[in-house]
Parts: structure tokens; sequence; C-alpha cells
């Protein structure tokens, strides 16, 4: 089992205060910071885009993995390049050209990720494979936050056993608690992106809580290892 990262989610986190809730949830143990990008088009929500990304750099020491759910990808490739994203992640639904995507992404200085739908096949992806460092298996339908998880568990068994030898994440965005992370890690995801199940029960003022819930995920996938 490849260690486990947890990427808390920060559509989960107090709007109004976004760096104090990146710094905090850091200092409790968060791996990556995950910012979820929604056009109110590829899926029905809006979020926010580069500024935001550029205004919550300084605030994140680690990874910041940002998670296109937009169509067109490609116009916007270089603003969050130019706003710090380390990890940009493009939809395979998202546009007719992920291989190009996918270099673009390379080519601007940040790790590209592909992502899949929970109805898009594991095969969707396996041309792509050398051009990615993450794949992202969606367990829930995107567009918003506090969704029911939808098992995956044979995809991402069949996603880590075309990646083979390869250096890709694979991670989970939807829905990930104690009780949904031991099946997904053990089925080969080493990225887990959680929302409110991290942010539950604490803010940037009182963030004990995000460390004990981030050890609870933790220690659920050690529990079943």
């Amino acid at each position: 089992m490849r260690p486990i990262k947890i990427a808390p989610s920060i559509l989960a986190a107090d709007f109004a205060n976004f760096g104090a809730e990146c710094r905090a949830v850091e200092a409790e143990g968060a791996d990556w910071i995950h910012v979820d990008v929604m056009d109110g088009h590829f899926v029905p929500n809006l979020t926010f885009g580069p500024p935001m990304v550029k205004a919550l750099r300084p605030h994140v020491k680690g990874v910041m993995d940002v998670h296109l759910m937009i169509a067109p990808v490609d116009p916007y490739i270089d603003a969050f390049a130019d706003a710090g994203a380390d990890i940009l992640t493009a939809h395979v639904e998202a546009g007719p050209h992920i291989h190009r995507t996918l270099q673009a992404i390379r080519a601007a200085g940040m790790r590209p990720g592909v992502a899949l739908n929970p109805a898009t096949p594991a095969e969707a992806v396996a041309h792509v494979l050398d051009l990615v460092d993450l794949i992202c298996v969606m367990t829930v339908n995107p567009g918003f936050g506090g969704q029911s998880f939808i098992p995956m568990e044979d995809k991402i068994r069949q996603l880590r056993d075309m990646a083979g030898d390869r250096d890709i994440h694979i991670e989970i965005d939807g829905g990930v608690t104690p009780a949904t992370s031991p099946g997904v890690t053990a089925a080969g995801a080493d990225v887990l992106v959680a929302g409110s199940a991290v942010f539950k029960g604490g803010s940037a003022d009182d963030p004990a809580p995000y460390g004990r819930n981030i050890a609870a995920i933790r220690n659920a996938c050690a529990a079943a290892s």
C-alpha cells in the first residue's frame, strides 16, 4: 500500500476565512489542499477561479491540488499556472482532446491530473497514462459537496493495474469518511479528498477537530491494511 495522503477540500471550509482555514488544516496534518473549481456549465455549481487560487497560494505551504470541473479547460491552463497550482486536474469528459490538454498542463509547469466521473470507465484514460501524475476517481457526481459515496473499488483496482509501475497517484473525491476510506485505499487509492469529514466540528480558531478527523481517516485505513 502506498502512503496515504489526505487532501481536505476547501469547499467545505469557511468561505469567509479561507486563508486561515488552509493554514489551520495543514497544521493539523493535511498533506495537500484540494481546490474545487466549478463553472456552472460542466457541473451545476459555481465556485471560484484563478484569482482565488492566487489569493490562497501564500497560505498553503504544501501541494495545492486544483480540480477543474469546467469546460473548456485549455483557455485557463496558463492562468492557473500563474496562480500557483501544483497539480491541475482536468476531466476526461470535459473536451475532445484530453491528450493535448494534459500536455499543455505539463508544459505550463504543473503536474497533470485526469478525472473520471462515476459512469466513465477506466479505459477512458488508457491512452494518456504516460502523461499524468494523478488519476482522480469521482465517487460522487461532481458539482456539490456532501453527497453519498458511490462505490468504485473495482474501477480503482483496474486503474492501479493499468498504471503498472508508473508513479501515478490515484485520488478519490467524494464521500470520503473513516467508513469509506479503507475500501478505496485497499483497492489502490493513495490520495483521499475529504470535505465535511475533515472540517466538521472545527474552525480556524479551533482547529483541533480537524486533526482528529484527519487522524480518524488515516487510522481507519491503517487498521484495514
